[in-house]
């Protein structure tokens, strides 16, 4: 998701309209909104040019402070124009901005990064040129890989459907789904990111996730030895919890990536969600060469201070080997104490705790 994928879904957009550029847009209104088609394309333009800007200023606690405005009597062909003309904008910021770089965008954590931006800007391009189309009795169905691309990067929390341009739509509120119920409300949901002093913890989407299992990077520029083996299997989980419906983003796995350098170091991450008592379970590990710098123990502090902050999760663990004492080390400086020795007979028989593991816990 990137430069690319915006200027293809605006040149998509732009041939599937400019069939009807003789037409009185003021006049006909979007299917599904409020707006007239006129209204839409400016509304399109507008969120371009924004996120450009945004991305572009690292805009930090609002958007940046101007407005797109038309000049008198510009006709269809001059909207689509500009419409091009702001998708390249975005494009190029896109392209040009650092993999850490983030500006703000409301939804749902304050921020997103160039991915985001991009990602952004391709769903309000593909979502309402099918309203735009819709009214005006034109054909519109954008590539299947842009619409599966928009669904990976900004709605982690929807489960794949059949196909990516109708499981869109109806997450989206814009129609049906064979077994699902009608989406009335809906928001998409940029990647969760957690500063720590040392290191950033850089929520990994499912399209990253599904890469790392396989062999990739995510996007992340790894030290010598990265990924490690456990934040791949990791992934693999969370790509299995995103492919059954259960996934949720704020409780999945953090690249760790130094600021300094934009190097990713090593993974953490939940094991799934909060249980009905409010527990939740941590991992993590470091690529070799990123050992010793006290990273992981930041992290963990971090990512557990995080958790305990908010109302669904009273304790968090972690299981560690009886021979792993460094990770050991880690959990004692993160502040978790060795469970009991109940409170690990009750976590074997009731929770499937492996006899070889010890458990460390931290309450709020």
């Amino acid at each position: 998701m990137g430069g690319d994928q915006v200027e293809e879904a605006v040149a998509g957009c732009v041939a599937a309209l400019r069939p009807a550029v003789d037409r009185d847009w003021k006049e006909v209104k979007a299917a599904g909104l409020e707006w007239t088609c006129h209204d839409t394309a400016v509304h399109v333009a507008d969120d371009l040019v924004a996120y450009a800007a945004n991305l572009a200023a690292r805009a930090q606690t609002g958007y940046v402070p101007f407005a797109l405005t038309l000049d008198d009597g510009t006709d269809n062909t001059g909207l689509l124009h500009v419409v091009e003309a702001t998708g390249a904008l975005l494009a190029a910021a896109v392209r040009t901005a650092a993999p850490g770089v983030r500006g703000f965008h409301p939804y749902p954590f304050g921020s997103a990064d160039r991915v985001g931006f991009a990602a952004m800007g391709v769903a309000e391009v593909l979502l309402h040129t099918h309203d735009m189309t819709r009214a005006l009795g034109l054909a519109y169905e954008p590539p299947a890989e842009l619409a599966e691309s928009v669904l990976t990067w900004l709605f982690p929390h929807v489960q794949p459907g059949p196909a990516p341009w109708p499981t869109l739509l109806w997450a989206t509120g814009r129609g049906e789904l064979p077994g699902r119920a009608p989406v009335t409300r809906w928001r998409w949901r940029n990647n969760l990111v957690v500063p720590a002093e040392r290191v950033t913890l850089t929520g990994i989407r499912p399209a990253a996730a599904d890469d790392l299992r396989l062999g990739g990077t995510g996007g992340f520029d790894w030290i010598d030895g990265g990924p490690y083996e456990g934040t791949r299997e990791a992934c693999s989980h969370l790509m299995k919890a995103y492919e059954a419906g259960a996934h949720r983003p704020e409780f999945g796995v953090f690249a760790l990536v130094r600021p300094e350098d934009g190097r990713a170091v090593g993974g953490i991450g939940f094991h799934g969600a909060p249980d009905e008592e409010g527990r939740v379970e941590i991992g993590y590990d470091l690529a070799v060469g990123a050992r010793g710098n006290g990273y992981a123990t930041e992290a963990l502090r971090t990512l557990t201070a995080w958790a305990l902050a908010r109302e669904d999760v009273d304790q968090v663990s972690l299981t560690i080997e009886h021979d792993n004492a460094p990770s050991q080390g880690v959990a004692t400086r993160a502040g978790f104490t060795r469970a009991t020795v109940e409170e690990e007979r009750v976590a074997q028989n009731e929770h499937d705790l492996d006899a070889g593991l010890l458990l460390y816990v931290r309450r709020s």
